[in-house]
């Protein structure tokens, strides 16, 4: 794991995970009320879940996608998506991972999930 402290190490899985573009854009426009859950998120979500060994961050990012799909949460679901790019999750997997939610999500959740998933693949070069 690089870095000494828990922030360090989730600053740094959060810019493989993410890219160092999302996150410099993320950091420069953190202000006095987002900076505690800027800090919150790097601290907890990136330098505490995302750093456990029981799981690759493939198979997180499927997980992630997933959740993501049943919360509709279509800007979280997007970034995701570029992230499991980054991650190494194929856009086959991707596919299949809508399909088992549209089982479990329903077919609307799908089918915002695949305009999502489409936009940010029309956008890889």
């Amino acid at each position: 794991m690089v870095g000494e402290s828990t922030f360090d190490r989730g600053m740094h899985v959060r810019r493989s995970v993410l890219g160092d573009a999302h996150v410099d854009k993320a950091n420069s426009q953190i202000t006095d009320l987002t900076a505690d859950f800027q800090q919150f998120i790097t601290n907890y979500a990136w330098g505490e879940i995302w750093t456990r060994p029981g799981l690759s961050k493939h198979n997180r990012s499927l997980i992630t996608l997933a959740m993501l799909i049943a919360l509709n949460r279509k800007a979280e679901f997007q970034m995701h998506v570029r992230a499991a790019l980054n991650n190494g999750v194929s856009a086959a997997e991707i596919k299949e991972v809508i399909m088992q939610s549209a089982l479990y999500c329903g077919l609307p959740a799908a089918n915002e999930a695949f305009h999502a998933t489409s936009e940010i693949l029309n956008q890889q070069p």
